[in-house]
């Protein structure tokens, strides 16, 4: 008798940014699932498009993002090696730095995993205290509550 097909691939996002929680969820996939020659990791962060009004002019914006966008992918390398420190094959991890309008992260990230077709999203439990989750809300669990066909790790 042969098995049941998976309905689910082995495509893991993982959101990242530049806390702990974050760094934490990176080592734990990278320690769980390293040494499965089917799993595909692709480390994502999205660079929220400043808002018109946020800097004085668009010379200082553009200054701020070239460092930002210097900073984050120095951190999604230092992730996709750590990844490949813990046995995954470099061409198994892949690094996503997208700078888009978001109105809401959680929904940018979503449609970031329906575009790649992944099937399991990994982050980092935002360190916010009930009143602040309760006003601005939560990255993990805005993913969490919205997500649909997917599997969702929140890691703290």
């Amino acid at each position: 008798m042969t098995e049941p097909k998976s309905m689910f691939n082995r495509n893991v996002l993982i959101a990242v940014d530049d806390s702990d929680n974050s760094r934490r969820a990176v080592n734990y996939v990278g320690q769980l699932l390293a040494g499965d020659r089917q799993c595909r990791i692709t480390l994502l962060h999205i660079i929220p498009e400043p808002e018109e009004d946020f800097f004085p002019d668009l010379r200082d914006q553009n200054r701020w993002l070239s460092r930002y966008r210097r900073k984050m992918t120095a951190l999604l390398e230092a992730h996709r090696n750590e990844l490949i420190e813990n046995g995954f094959q470099a061409g198994d991890v892949d690094v996503l730095l997208k700078q888009r309008f978001c109105p809401s992260m959680a929904e940018c990230i979503l449609k970031e995993r329906q575009k790649l077709a992944c099937d399991t999203i990994v982050v980092g439990r935002q360190g916010l205290s009930r009143s602040e989750e309760f006003l601005v809300g939560s990255i993990s669990s805005k993913i969490v509550t919205h997500a649909r066909n997917c599997t969702v790790w929140v890691v703290e």
